[in-house]
């Protein structure tokens, strides 16, 4: 059974490449990341066929920044996929009007940035952003345990990116995260079946 605490990134251009690679993975794992750089390459097709016809969930971290009111524009449109967590900049207006724009909807937004030069600093972002009406954030698992003591946390979720290795996952886990995202350790494994299964197995 697919453990909803892990989400497998598919760091990949192509979502033929994507659906295979989930196809592969089965019912092992239940959220996947689909990322910017499959944005050419079929990424709104493919998180829409692994929702509605596979019942995965989704992160789509397209990071979307610039003009608030573009921002809240792409954000109403990219809800009607009904995808379950879609990241924008960690900017305060671009962060009211994502959240404005999913309201009523069952997608989350959550914070991106690309400032990961501490701990503190990630929960000083974290709190500025949950203040701004974010759902939840994606920090590096440093910061995990650091941003969900932050009052400002609670309630909120909080997510650790960038993640190749099951003892870092578990401990991001351990410190408080909702979910971690792997991606290559498993996606790019001789056997990607048994690379989850065995990071599963890591997971408290």
């Amino acid at each position: 059974m697919a453990r909803p605490q892990l989400i497998v990134a598919l760091d990949v251009r192509e979502a033929l490449t994507g659906l295979t690679i989930s196809e592969r993975l089965g019912d092992s794992i239940g959220f996947y990341r689909i990322g910017l750089g499959m944005l050419t390459g079929g990424a709104l097709a493919l998180a829409n066929e692994l929702k509605q016809q596979h019942g995965k969930s989704i992160l789509l971290d397209l990071r979307l920044g610039g003009i608030a009111e573009e921002v809240a524009d792409a954000v109403h449109g990219l809800a009607q996929f009904e995808i379950d967590y879609l990241t924008v900049d960690n900017d305060v207006e671009v962060l009211r009007a994502g959240t404005s724009a999913v309201s009523g909807t069952a997608t989350r937004i959550l914070a991106a940035h690309r400032d990961h030069s501490n701990a503190a600093r990630v929960a000083t972002m974290a709190d500025d952003a949950f203040a701004a009406g974010a759902h939840g954030i994606i920090v590096p698992a440093i910061s995990v345990a650091t941003v969900r003591q932050r009052p400002a946390a609670n309630g909120k979720l909080v997510i650790a990116n960038g993640l190749d290795a099951g003892e870092h996952a578990a401990e991001a886990l351990r410190g408080g995260a909702d979910h971690v995202v792997v991606g290559r350790s498993i996606t790019e494994a001789a056997d990607p079946v048994r690379a989850a299964s065995d990071l599963l197995a890591t997971l408290p």
